[in-house]
């Protein structure tokens, strides 16, 4: 009776693994980027695609020295699903680099500072691998393509 019972505990559980759609990277790269070449398109955009993954557009620039990936960031930004549904958003506040997705780093690297305005403004489409890949983050779905617009103020290690 219990070796009936585990047999069948065992085939119930293969049967549940089996039925969970599982996508690999590579596919989901290629939705996200069908997705985001998408919002470009609709929404008029002229964006360049980083060797990274990100599509980013610099609306301001800045003369002066782009932060690393070991400085902490004075910022306010904005971070938007491609539906336009506002996840988060900050007024100036300082961030370490690494606290950042990958995608976040890959676009403030992209642009200088000098701690003077016009800040630099920069606009950047993550792909969900270079955000929070497959998992629910808060009100951010899983495999969610990112939408940020970052001013940086300056840096400091």
């Amino acid at each position: 009776m219990k070796r009936n019972f585990l047999l069948i505990s065992g085939l119930i559980i293969i049967l549940f693994s089996a039925c969970r759609k599982v996508v690999n990277e590579d596919t989901q790269a290629a939705i996200d980027d069908r997705k985001i070449q998408a919002y470009i398109a609709a929404n008029h955009l002229n964006m360049t695609k980083d060797t990274s993954g990100i599509y980013y557009q610099i609306i301001t620039s800045n003369p002066g020295p782009h932060p690393d990936t070991t400085d902490t960031v004075q910022v306010t930004y904005t971070g938007k699903l491609l539906n336009g549904t506002v996840f988060d958003t900050e007024q100036v506040t300082n961030f370490a680099m690494n606290e950042l997705v990958t995608g976040a780093q890959d676009g403030l690297l992209l642009v200088g500072a000098n701690g003077k305005a016009p800040y630099a403004r920069i606009t950047f489409i993550v792909p969900s691998r270079l955000g929070y890949g497959h998992i629910n983050y808060g009100s951010v779905p899983p495999n969610s393509p990112l939408v940020f617009t970052f001013d940086l103020i300056g840096f400091y290690q």
